[in-house]
């Protein structure tokens, strides 16, 4: 990299290095003061800039001052809420001025330069895209099972606004991530009969069953679905798409010329997931079966029941 070819470059001169401090500043904040002495190999009779340390220190800088870029999106209301532009810490820049400061004679202050980071998502596109219905399926469950309605809700909302760009493939677990107590997901006590047993998470598998009859619908290419191998009742028999962390993923990858939004959504004892795109989308719908909008049967389950983790 740019940045480093510049230390190098210093290392064969014989300039001294300054006194003093050297602050980082980003506005009004301060992100680090450090003794300018602190970056010198411990060579005797040279001043010879350690390139390790510089590298951690930039590491840290970096870290620091990065704020990603937020999404443009549509709140429950419909209503279109505005991206956020991002942005990150100009490498090569900021090499540039911590070299020069330090080899001034003083104590001296940067303040830190940064590239933007643009969202993939606008809300021009969203507005482009969320003109035609290309895709929609509804499940059902029981409301009063707290803790599997708590699941739902958090993988709905993990997989709402998500856009899938043309050629893009869409895996579940990647965008829903790992379901893990940290992220609020929580054990369900009781569960759906036919549903593996899970330590955290129950009730995702809803989700994702829900998610792929809508991208079915759509006639998207699906790429890796697997049921379970009991039938589950919240969807017509062979219509499940099972997920687990560490087992089966669901994933389909967008076959069309424009971009595809999820919305999905749980609505009181129901998950209601749609596909949009623009109005020059062509594509060809598939006919699937609708869910039952009898509840699902639910059975208890304990400690020695449990088949997977971290679901």
């Amino acid at each position: 990299m740019k940045f480093i070819w510049v230390i190098g470059l210093l290392l064969l001169t014989q300039q001294t290095v300054g006194t003093g401090q050297l602050t980082i500043k980003e506005k009004e904040d301060t992100l680090a003061v450090v003794d300018k002495k602190e970056f010198l190999l411990p060579i005797p009779g040279s001043e010879v800039i350690n390139q390790d340390k510089y590298l951690r220190f930039l590491d840290q800088i970096e870290a620091k001052v990065y704020e990603p870029a937020v999404n443009a999106k549509i709140n429950h209301n419909g209503a279109f809420i505005s991206e956020k532009v991002g942005h990150k810490l100009y490498k090569e820049k900021f090499t540039e001025l911590f070299l020069t400061s330090m080899f001034r004679q003083d104590t001296s202050i940067i303040s830190v330069p940064t590239l933007p980071v643009h969202p993939r998502v606008d809300r021009d596109l969203l507005a482009q895209i969320r003109v035609k219905q290309i895709g929609q399926y509804v499940t059902y469950f029981n409301n009063h099972n707290q803790t599997r309605s708590h699941n739902i809700n958090l993988a709905t909302e993990a997989i709402n606004n998500h856009v899938i760009f043309p050629g893009e493939t869409f895996s579940f677990n990647k965008v829903v991530g790992k379901r893990t107590v940290k992220k609020g997901y929580m054990r369900a006590p009781v569960i759906v009969r036919g549903e593996l047993s899970e330590d955290i998470g129950g009730g995702i598998c809803q989700v994702s069953s829900t998610l792929f009859n809508a991208v079915d619908r759509a006639g998207v290419k699906i790429l890796q679905r697997y049921s379970h191998s009991k039938r589950v009742p919240y969807v017509p028999p062979g219509r499940d798409a099972t997920v687990s962390w560490y087992g089966p993923d669901f994933t389909f990858q967008n076959n069309y010329s424009q971009p595809i939004l999820i919305l999905a959504r749980k609505y009181g004892g129901s998950v209601n997931i749609r596909l949009f795109s623009s109005d020059d989308i062509e594509f060809e719908p598939r006919k699937v079966p609708s869910a039952s909008k009898k509840l699902p049967e639910e059975v208890p389950i304990d400690s020695t029941e449990i088949k997977e983790t971290a679901n």
